[in-house]
């Protein structure tokens, strides 16, 4: 018996979950069970709806009776989505290469070269986060029409970027919140860094491609995703500085598919899922290098 009771001394008995769970946590879990439906629920409906019949989408079902993956074939070839999907990657690839050149050396500027006014002019760049799209819309819009000032390109253009490439990615290739994530990170390395490379002769230039740049994929990265998601869903400034099909990208080609398309709910749905597609891949490929990226550029709490 004594042996018996000193091997349950031993034992530690678990408390079982349920008991283990506060009154506070139950409200938690509520709001994130909530917010996942939320979030959730509209993802698996669009999916739903674009592998049913016509008559499965008027008789609101939530699910198929047998897939139709034949609807996103037929809704690639109706809305011509190979030339909108083109103009995209394009459009999305030529923003991104000019806003990471800007942003990297903005921000190692920023954080690492000593001037006069760095401060001010960093609050100021800043303060333009505050200030809500609509309102630099307009300026922007007569800006690459041309009609502040010529501006430079092919003489068919003349002094006008309205319907050509440029107007589409030029105005989105600096980003005061780009900016700023980048500072945050280059700010935090050690100075110990910097001096290393300055003893064997390199300068700012070698110093951020060697050293600042292979130890900041993250911020990179991060940087990459938000500007490959608000380039990639751009909408009503490609509607307004384009006339012509010629440079509209996949979300122009999505709206003027919807309005041609009709009562076609399930073709509808095809075309939307088609254009989260390339977002989707992105974001599984990279989602610990984004949360990471998060978490050690200054954002978190």
């Amino acid at each position: 018996m004594a042996n018996i009771t000193a091997a349950n001394r031993g034992i530690k008995h678990k408390t079982p979950f349920f008991e283990r769970i506060k009154p506070g946590h139950l409200l938690i879990y509520a709001l994130l069970i909530f917010g996942a439906l939320v979030s959730i629920v509209p993802f698996f409906w669009m999916v739903s709806t674009s592998l049913m019949t016509l008559g499965e989408t008027i008789n609101r079902q939530w699910l198929p009776k047998v897939p139709q993956f034949d609807n996103y074939i037929e809704a690639w070839e109706e809305a011509q989505f190979n030339k909108y999907f083109l103009n995209s990657v394009i459009i999305t690839l030529t923003t991104l290469a000019g806003l990471l050149f800007t942003s990297v050396l903005a921000a190692y500027s920023f954080a690492r070269i000593k001037f006069a006014g760095r401060g001010l002019i960093f609050t100021l760049l800043l303060a333009t986060m505050m200030i809500p799209e609509s309102v630099t819309m307009i300026p922007n819009f007569l800006m690459v029409r041309g009609s502040i000032f010529p501006l430079p390109g092919l003489p068919a253009w003349k002094g006008s970027w309205l319907n050509q490439l440029p107007a589409l990615t030029v105005p989105f290739m600096a980003n005061a919140f780009s900016i700023f994530l980048l500072r945050q990170f280059f700010a935090k390395i050690p100075e110990e860094y910097w001096d290393a490379a300055r003893l064997d002769g390199a300068g700012h230039l070698r110093y951020l491609i060697q050293i600042v740049l292979p130890m900041s994929k993250a911020p990179l990265l991060t940087v990459v995703i938000f500007s490959f998601i608000g380039s990639w869903n751009a909408f009503l400034w490609p509607l307004l500085v384009t006339t012509k099909p010629t440079w509209r990208p996949l979300m122009v080609g999505l709206y003027t598919f919807v309005t041609e398309a009709g009562p076609e709910t399930q073709l509808l749905m095809a075309g939307a899922v088609i254009t989260l597609i390339p977002i989707l891949i992105l974001y599984f490929l990279t989602q610990k290098q984004f949360t990471e990226g998060i978490a050690t550029s200054g954002l978190k709490g």
